[in-house]
């Protein structure tokens, strides 16, 4: 990641933004020209630095219930657990952290799955791993901001698609529109020309279906980029004690601030799971000092540094599966 310079870092946060923008668009809102972006952009992409993927709602085939899981692991055996946690489809979000555990990941459960296997025996069964804690996910609040965004101006903000509120279920998408997903969901920036051959149906067939799914919220453009490529050199998950009758001014509180990517409600020891992205690791020491400090009803907190984020939004960053696979190997 230190071998990327500004432009590198303004291509990814364009990407980050909206992950099917035309390399013109982009150009555009970065000033330079289109080639560039696209011959940089595509080494990126390349290189395992930015993923781009079309993924359905997290609800397309029901409802499903998330929990987030600190998980413990015996020594020399981080890289093992984490990589062959990554590789199950169930789980959202994997990084290796600092602190009283060794991963923390997200794991989704259809609301009819026997829970105890998918949270007990089917992690217990990862050779090297030992005692998790699982959190019910009560509700993710909307930080309402694409932190990429303070690294383009404000002409970015033309690259973001509309954000659309839905509840999506298995009725809303097809055989066609799973096909059409599962194609897309390989390569998110594949042309609608690529896709309609691989599936051999036609172009605007694929068009239509796209933009009818990603406008309705039954799928959207996801991008994983590691935060140090934007220049967010620290990646903190604070879990956070807060008054019961405080816990929603303190979570929208929360969610308003620019660092802030995440923040969720759980039903567990802590009240809220606040994950932030910051410059430097003394920004840290302002973020709890000042900002958390400065929140009414929240008591305490715990915090844990991402060391190594494998996974986000059930994409996995190549370098990193690569990392994990050969310190594997060097540990057998």
């Amino acid at each position: 990641m230190n071998d990327l310079d500004s432009l590198d870092r303004r291509i990814l946060a364009a990407l980050s933004v909206n992950g099917r923008a035309s390399w013109t668009d982009i150009a555009q809102v970065i000033g330079t020209s289109t080639t560039t972006v696209a011959r940089r952009a595509q080494q990126l992409i390349g290189d395992g630095v930015v993923s781009v993927a079309v993924l359905p709602h997290l609800e397309h085939n029901g409802p499903v219930e998330v929990f987030l899981v600190r998980l413990g692991c015996a020594p020399g055996s981080q890289a093992r657990v984490a990589g062959e946690l990554a590789r199950r489809p169930e789980v959202g979000f994997l990084a290796l952290v600092t602190g009283g555990h060794d991963i923390v990941f997200e794991l989704v459960a259809a609301k009819d799955r026997d829970l105890y296997g998918a949270l007990v025996e089917d992690v217990q069964r990862v050779p090297g791993a030992l005692q998790g804690h699982a959190d019910l996910v009560l509700h993710t609040y909307d930080t309402g901001r694409d932190w990429p965004l303070e690294a383009l101006g404000a002409d970015a903000a033309r690259l973001a698609p509309p954000r659309v509120p839905h509840s999506c279920d298995a009725t809303h998408l097809d055989e066609v529109d799973r096909d059409i997903l599962g194609v897309m969901g390989e390569d998110g920036r594949a042309s609608f020309q690529s896709v309609a051959k691989r599936l051999g149906v036609s172009e605007s067939t694929v068009r239509r279906r796209f933009e009818a799914m990603t406008e309705r919220g039954c799928a959207s453009v996801t991008t994983f980029v590691p935060a140090p490529a934007l220049g967010y050199a620290t990646e903190v998950l604070f879990w956070l004690s807060v008054e019961p009758s405080r816990l929603e001014r303190a979570a929208e509180a929360l969610a308003a601030r620019r660092e802030v990517r995440r923040v969720s409600a759980t039903l567990g020891q802590s009240s809220l799971m606040c994950e932030v992205a910051l410059p430097a690791t003394a920004d840290a020491r302002r973020f709890t000092g000042r900002t958390l400090a400065g929140i009414a009803g929240v008591r305490s907190w715990t915090a844990s540094v991402q060391i190594l984020t494998v996974k986000r939004g059930f994409l996995t960053a190549p370098w990193a599966e690569r990392r994990l696979a050969r310190e594997t190997a060097a540990a057998s």
